[in-house]
């Protein structure tokens, strides 16, 4: 049973990373992935079946319903925020938006939180260095944002699901940690990004989404939250055999995996109701911190970044380095002082 559950932990971990065809059809592996966990630990059985096609309910709905609003609201938005950029000094706006999505991420979910960043992005007249910067720091502070409540992001709601939770838990967890981050980043925005007019800026693919994309994408989000849901349980043996004994410490930095691999597969994999609180704070922080620093590594950052053409290259270039800071910055806090 180990065995197999360490090939099918690696199948998810490099897979995604490694074939195009696995990355463009995420939800459905590792629904398929989920089952055949939850089917070889023998942790299938209708509860779970049930549990699976509950849990992501609440998530798909806050997709679907954000999805419409921003997509009718789409055009009022764009005027809103050419209006408080002109009322406001230019360094304090993108600090103010970057705050304001960050917690609102929480509530809008992580992935219309990026959708309305794509939309400031391209309205307001950055050169592309900064534009770049920006949309990295913001991303960083919705990823971070959206894990404050279940219905924020997956990540969030395969851990409450799998602790068994009330809404409020993680704010409680890791409320003060994530909005003193959020608040670091939007003043990180004042330093790097320059507010300066350029005709030489990043360039949407798409103005408007349609139904039929608002309709697939919740669908999908569905979909990924149940394979998840299956993975997480089926996971189970494993993490009782190698990972409940570790040390938080070590934990925290193992997880920059996060980087490159979905941080919500990473949390259905290791987070268990059998782990203290220190345990899994110190896991949260080290996918959620580490989650923003390459594309792959976030569900914002990944549409952020097809919408923008931004490269990995150049959000690796700025990502990475802030990334580690935070990370060192988050260490020292929890664990040396």
């Amino acid at each position: 049973m180990i065995f197999g559950l360490i090939i099918i932990l690696i199948l998810v971990l490099f897979l995604p990373f490694t074939v195009k065809k696995v990355e463009h059809n995420l939800e459905a592996f590792l629904f398929i992935m989920g089952i055949a966990a939850a089917s070889i630990s023998g942790m299938m059985n209708f509860h779970l079946i049930g549990k699976a096609l509950r849990d992501p309910i609440h998530i798909t709905l806050a997709v679907l319903i954000a999805g419409l609003l921003c997509k009718w609201a789409q055009g009022p938005l764009e005027r809103s925020i050419l209006s408080l950029s002109k009322a406001l000094t230019p360094r304090i706006f993108l600090a103010l938006t970057i705050i304001i999505l960050g917690l609102a991420s929480s509530i809008i979910t992580a992935i219309i939180a990026a959708i309305v960043l794509v939309i400031i992005v391209n309205v307001l007249p950055l050169d592309r260095a900064s534009e770049v910067r920006y949309t990295i720091i913001a991303c960083f502070a919705i990823g971070l944002g959206a894990a404050l409540t279940p219905i924020g992001e997956p990540l969030s709601t395969i851990t409450v699901s799998k602790l068994n939770e009330d809404f409020f838990y993680l704010i409680d967890l890791v409320g003060w940690e994530v909005i003193t981050a959020v608040i670091a980043f939007a003043l990180l925005s004042m330093v790097f990004v320059r507010p300066h007019a350029s005709s030489h800026g990043l360039d949407s693919k798409q103005a408007s989404e349609s139904y039929r994309e608002i309709l697939i994408r919740s669908a999908k989000i569905y979909l990924f939250v149940m394979g998840l849901t299956f993975l997480g349980h089926g996971f189970e043996p494993l993490i009782e055999k190698y990972i409940l004994g570790l040390n938080p410490m070590l934990l925290y930095w193992i997880n920059m995996i996060s980087a490159i691999l979905d941080n919500a597969t990473l949390a259905a994999a290791e987070i268990s109701p059998t782990m203290d609180n220190e345990m899994i704070r110190a896991i949260l922080l080290g996918l959620l911190i580490s989650g923003g620093m390459l594309i792959p590594g976030n569900i914002p950052n990944i549409i952020a970044a097809g919408k923008l053409n931004i490269t990995s290259k150049e959000w690796a270039r700025f990502g990475v380095p802030v990334g580690l800071i935070t990370m060192a910055v988050y260490f020292v806090v929890l664990f040396l002082i």
